[in-house]
């Protein structure tokens, strides 16, 4: 069910793709010279569709590693809390073994039995 789901909403996108790539083959020059509009330093000829998804890979990038940064806190938040879960349960165990029975007797003596 969920691969069909998957390709429900993948497929669309790889057409919505492939049609953009096709119908954006037309080279643009891409300049990396702000100053110089005649005659760039650094300029290529490239196709606009690679243009375009070299932009959203980079926004992409850059998205992901300032979600990365703002969730800072919570890693460490949970690294904190995963630390002092393994502690406390260490604890607990080592208590436990400390004031366990030591033994028990080999026979247990026989119950009473009492009239209700």
């Amino acid at each position: 069910m969920i691969r069909f789901l998957k390709a429900l909403i993948l497929l669309p996108v790889a057409i919505l793709v492939v049609l953009l790539a096709v119908a954006n083959r037309a080279p643009v020059t891409l300049s990396l010279d702000p100053f110089s509009q005649e005659a760039p330093e650094f300029s290529a000829q490239v196709p606009l569709f690679a243009v375009i998804f070299a932009a959203v890979m980079v926004g992409v990038v850059i998205g992901g590693m300032a979600s990365w940064l703002a969730q800072g806190k919570n890693r460490k938040a949970r690294r904190r809390y995963r630390r002092e879960a393994h502690q406390l349960r260490y604890e607990t165990e080592r208590l436990r073994s400390q004031n366990a029975p030591e033994a028990l007797p080999a026979t247990l003596p026989a119950a009473r039995s009492q009239g209700i």
